[in-house]
């Protein structure tokens, strides 16, 4: 047990100094493995979907296989038991709604099946959480009786069974934690969550087709409504912050890059309703890792305009080389080893693109070892050796 808290430090300490932009010992390894976990513990993603027991067990066992310093407690996050508690519309479960070893999918909403109306915007600007409860849940769930219409025995049995079910599993990830900690010396990699005001109307609300048209339609109500939501989604990341301030909140960013809308639109609804909350999510003392799924060089000089330190950038779809020439001098970075190749390519090819990210991007710390984005169950378990393997060996200061 004094091993493992020994071995739970030195990594801790590790990672913490690389996300400061600062050189650690040796390069930091956290890959965000999802349904990899499920696959190296013969698990289908089905199992893992359905069972977070399973899901828990797969990822402590590649913790105790892989010599990683940190990682999810669970990634494969939507757990059946939650979402078919509360019959949730927009998650295509794998064994239900898709074939069992295929991961979860998001179920966009077809145009004018959106789960906000486009003349709904005032009404979530004054009330929020108000909205969420009374309009959005009885769209969003097949069980929930709209606001007005005659309950059902469904309708109260959603709410028991949803609440037992989100109790059971948040209550969870606590002893995940601990036992991550006790028999591996593994960091968890994240604390809390973060969503983008934007990201919530376009993800959950008004859909991606019904915020586009939105953003030229009624382009103040869209940013009156994305005001609305900052201090509640605010809120939400800091109540679920490390209360240690070592480990970064986790901000998974969708929908406001170029080219899901232009410049401009980033410069009028995304960025004055995302730098606000991250400068006082960092006045308070902590980071927030920026996981940029999909392209976002056309948004680097509006990222360095934050606090140096205050972000953790992960680099998906960018020149992970051209994204250290632009901020690697103000935030750590992670991520950048292509999916394709560790999903399709030889172990040889994955340790010579680690040399070089190593070579040019970790070279003076501030870099994190992770593929560019969420391992699924297509990548190779030989290629994820070799990732691991190769940096272990070479990334040493």
């Amino acid at each position: 047990m004094k091993d493992m808290e020994k071995l739970y430090q030195a990594r801790l300490k590790r990672y913490v100094t690389a996300m400061r932009n600062e050189k650690p010992d040796q390069v930091p390894i956290r890959p965000f493995v999802a349904e990899f976990t499920a696959k190296y513990a013969g698990y289908t993603c089905a199992q893992v979907a359905h069972d977070y027991s399973l899901a828990f067990e797969a990822a402590c066992k590649c913790a105790a296989d892989f010599d990683w310093d940190a990682v999810v407690a669970n990634m494969v996050y939507v757990w059946t038991g939650l979402t078919e508690a509360i019959g949730l519309k927009y998650y295509g479960v794998p064994g239900i709604h898709i074939p069992e070893d295929v991961g979860f999918q998001y179920r966009e909403p077809a145009e004018g099946q959106a789960f906000m109306k486009a003349d709904e915007y005032e009404l979530l600007a004054k009330d929020p959480t108000g909205f969420l409860y009374n309009v959005w849940l009885p769209r969003a769930s097949a069980d929930v009786s709209p606001e007005g219409a005659p309950t059902s025995y469904r309708n109260n049995l959603s709410f028991l069974k949803g609440g037992m079910a989100m109790l059971s599993y948040f209550n969870a990830f606590g002893p995940q934690i601990q036992r991550l900690r006790q028999e591996s010396g593994t960091v968890s990699a994240i604390a809390g969550i973060f969503k983008q005001p934007f990201d919530i109307l376009a993800d959950k609300l008004r859909g991606y087709l019904g915020l586009t048209m939105d953003l030229f339609e009624r382009p103040k109500e869209v940013l009156k409504a994305c005001e609305a939501l900052m201090p509640h989604l605010c809120h939400v990341a800091l109540s679920g912050a490390d209360p240690d301030k070592n480990v970064p909140i986790g901000f998974w960013m969708h929908r406001g890059c170029t080219p899901f809308i232009n410049h401009d639109h980033f410069n009028q609804f995304v960025w004055p309703t995302l730098k606000p909350i991250i400068e006082e999510i960092w006045r308070q003392g902590h980071q927030v890792l920026f996981y940029a799924e999909g392209r976002w060089m056309n948004h680097l000089d509006a990222f360095a305009e934050l606090p140096d330190g205050s972000i953790v950038f992960h680099v998906d779809q960018d020149d992970i080389f051209e994204v250290h020439k632009r901020i690697g001098h103000k935030f750590c970075l992670t991520g950048g080893i292509p999916n394709y190749l560790l999903a399709y390519e030889t172990p040889d090819k994955v340790r010579a693109f680690c040399k070089k990210v190593i070579d040019e991007v970790a070279k003076d710390g501030g870099y994190i070892m992770d593929a560019s984005a969420i391992m699924q169950n297509d990548t190779a378990i030989e290629n994820i050796k070799a990732m691991t393997e190769f940096t272990r060996e070479y990334g040493v200061y």
